[in-house]
Parts: structure tokens; C-alpha cells; sequence
């Protein structure tokens, strides 16, 4: 039987897979509740096409669970990006609605013609670093949130309120000081003084989610915080985005993927080259602020680069583009180092004791994903069984080794 495609368009209730051949019409589809038994129904229904590739339109996203639980059951699954499924059926002939069985037609259709759709491969490690990474980065939404709250309410009782960066123990001794004139100031300094308390929780919980990251990037044996300005939360941020390097075939290619070099928009004989919006956004920022952290510390070889581009007639801005675009490079030969060193590190193990192969031990380094072998194994978690694997068969001594022992004394 011919190989197929099947898209999915995830939601949070329900999953709609369609099934499309190798002429992009549409052979089957199927409608699933989102419940514990999501995967065995699609795996159940799916069994007429063998040889199928799965195509998961946000399989980083809403789709995760289920892309996970395909690949725990044996499958191929693709993570194919919302806007080529939009761009499928923008440029469909004729009227095409915008309906679930639609959108996962699409989705198939563009796992098909598109080879920008990465494989999706079991959580490990780096999914570790994302899961903290993204919690960090709320918990500094809520500080901000509750630090502009507090701002506003010590505007009400102090004259001029607080110019800088407002902390905990700066704003506990200004309420210490104030003394409330009348029913209103006293309203106002026990609001100021619940947000003082949900300031100083959250830098708690930032506190221990900082020591967290720490604990996870050292694990991963990375280098990237030997980069000045780039310390666990970056590198954390980094190495959850990128997670394999070997994607990505140079320095260019990288600096694309985190926006860091400029876009042309040139048009006959006038050449132009302007500031990037595309990219992941969140490597960007981290790229930006180990910048400016640079920047800010004169003694940096960051900011000696800072401090050249702007005596060659650079504006700052343009000087801040350069010097995230050299971090770039930087951490791009940091990621690949670290590549080479985790591959290096395999391969002995493969090797065994004084070098010779065979060591049953370490065998299975050898099968490691490219992401494993840089962050090492994730914890294991529970095994799903929704289709279990052929039974493992012992290995048999070879001749020679079977020799070699009945010689021994």
C-alpha cells in the first residue's frame, strides 16, 4: 500500500485527522475526543495505512500530548507550523471554508510539499530547561505586574512615589515611614502593603526556579554561560530553543533562526538590508539581554566592541545589532563545541575499557538523538504501551568470544 499523510489539527477538546495520499486527495478522515484513549482510537482508525507519517500542526504547542504519544507508540510524527497549513489553504483553488476536517487537510498538504517540517522527538532534557524557562519567564510578568501595582499605590502616599526600580526591603521601609492621614490613606497603605507581600512571594518563587535552572543547565554539560552575560536563565532559554544544533548547517543559519541577521529587501541595483523581525522571538531576547548586560559592564569585551562600532559612526542601535549578532556567533560555537565534545564522549563509551568495542554496558549510547547526546537522558517517565515494541532478544556471543573463554583457565 501506498505511503499517506495523515494531518492533524489539534484542539483542546477534540482532534480532527485526515488522511492524504501522495496526489493530496484526501482518503479518510476521523474526528476524536480529547480523552486518555485519543491515541488508541486514531492508531485503531489509522491502521489501514501501514506505511503513514503523521503531521501535527503545533506539535510544540497544543498539540504536544498527543505528537508525544504517537511517538511513544512507535510512530513518525512531523511538527508542521500553523501558517503553512493557513498558506495551503489560502492558495487552494476554489472556496475552501475554514473547518477543522479543512485545516487538517492542510496541515497534511504542507507536511507534504514542505521540507521545513522538523521531525518531533521524545521529550528529554531540553524539554526540562523549556518547562522552567517558561516558568521563570511568567513569574517575571507577575513581578513586573505587581511592582507597577505598588508604583502606582505609593504615588497616592508618597510625594513623587519611587523613581528607580522599585524592591521588597525598599519598599517595606517607605511604608514604615508613612503614617495614613485619613481612612483613605490608611485603605491605600494596606493595599501597598498586600503588594509588598506579593512582590516578596514572587521573589521567592523566582529564587527557587533560578536554583532549578542552575541544577538543569549544569546537568546538561553546557558551556554557554563561559559567554559573558550569560548566566543559568539564558542559557537555559537558549539550549530549550535550539535543543539540536546540528540543524542548523552554520553561523548564519543560526543568526537567522534567532533574528539576529538583518533581512534584504533589495529591489534591481539598490541593495538594502534592514533589522529583522522574524526569528524566535525568545532566543532574540535572550540574545538581547546578554547584550545589554555586556553593554552595562565597561570592562567587557562586549562593550570595548560597543565602544568601536559607535567610533566608526554607528548609532547605538546599530552598535547593539552588531554586538548581538557577534553573542550569536559566540554561542553558536559554544553549541557546536559542546556537540562535538557529547558525540566525542559517546563514542568512548561505544569503545569500552582500553578501547575495545563490544562493552554491552554502553552499547545504547550509540542509539542516543542528537539532543541526548548533548543534554543527556531525561528522567524516565511512565512507559505507554499503546504499541508495544518487539521483544528485546538476547545478543549471542560471537565464535571468537566463545573461543577466547573456553581457553581461559
Amino acid at each position: 500500500m501506498a505511503a499517506v499523510m495523515i494531518g492533524v489539527d489539534p484542539h483542546k477538546s477534540s482532534h480532527t485527522a485526515v488522511v492524504v495520499g501522495a496526489a493530496e486527495e484526501q482518503l479518510g478522515k476521523l474526528r476524536v475526543r480529547a480523552s486518555a484513549e485519543q491515541a488508541q482510537q486514531l492508531l485503531a482508525w489509522a491502521a489501514a495505512w501501514p506505511e503513514r507519517t503523521w503531521a501535527v500542526e503545533g506539535a510544540r504547542g497544543l498539540g504536544h500530548l498527543l505528537a508525544q504519544q504517537l511517538i511513544a507508540a512507535g510512530e513518525r510524527v512531523l511538527d508542521v507550523q500553523p501558517k503553512l497549513g493557513a498558506r495551503v489553504r489560502l492558495l487552494a483553488s476554489g472556496g475552501t471554508n475554514k473547518n477543522d476536517p479543512n485545516d487538517a487537510r492542510s496541515v497534511a498538504i504542507a507536511a507534504l510539499r514542505s521540507a521545513a517540517c522538523p521531525e518531533v522527538q521524545p521529550d528529554g532534557q531540553a524539554a526540562v530547561l523549556k518547562v522552567w524557562s517558561k516558568r521563570h519567564r511568567d513569574l517575571g510578568r507577575l513581578r513586573t505586574q505587581a511592582a507597577c501595582r505598588l508604583h502606582a499605590v505609593l504615588c497616592e502616599l508618597v510625594p513623587g512615589g519611587v523613581r528607580k526600580e522599585i524592591t521588597a526591603a525598599h519598599a517595606a521601609r517607605i511604608l514604615e515611614a508613612v503614617q495614613p492621614a485619613g481612612a483613605a490613606d490608611a485603605a491605600r497603605w494596606e493595599l501597598a502593603g498586600d503588594f509588598l507581600e506579593d512582590l516578596r512571594r514572587i521573589d521567592a518563587q523566582m529564587a527557587q526556579t533560578k536554583k532549578k535552572l542552575a541544577a538543569a543547565v549544569k546537568a546538561s554539560g553546557s558551556t554557554l554561560t563561559e559567554v559573558f552575560g550569560v548566566g543559568p536563565v539564558i542559557a537555559a532559554i537558549t539550549l530549550a530553543e535550539v535543543q539540536d544544533v546540528s540543524r542548523f548547517p552554520g553561523r548564519d543559519h543560526f543568526a537567522a533562526y534567532d533574528g539576529t541577521a538583518p533581512i534584504e529587501v533589495s529591489s534591481g541595483k539598490r541593495k538594502v538590508h534592514r533589522l529583522s523581525r522574524r526569528g524566535n522571538r525568545r532566543l532574540n531576547h535572550a540574545v538581547h539581554m546578554a547584550a545589554i548586560t555586556q553593554i552595562r559592564h565597561r570592562h567587557s569585551e562586549g562593550r570595548a566592541y560597543y565602544d568601536k562600532k559607535l567610533a566608526e559612526g554607528k548609532t547605538p542601535k546599530e552598535a547593539l545589532r552588531a554586538l548581538k549578532r557577534r553573542i550569536s556567533d559566540a554561542l553558536y560555537r559554544h553549541l557546536r563545541a559542546d556537540a562535538r565534545r557529547a558525540a566525542a564522549t559517546a563514542a568512548a563509551q561505544l569503545a569500552g575499557p582500553g578501547g575495545q568495542p563490544g562493552n554491552d554496558s554502553v552499547a545504547s549510547a550509540a542509539g542516543l538523538r542528537p539532543a541526548d547526546r548533548l543534554f543527556g537522558k531525561a528522567t524516565p517517565g511512565p512507559e505507554l504501551t499503546l504499541r508495544p515494541g518487539p521483544a528485546a532478544q538476547p545478543k549471542k556471543r560471537s565464535s571468537r568470544a566463545s573461543e577466547k573463554m573456553s581457553r581461559t583457565p
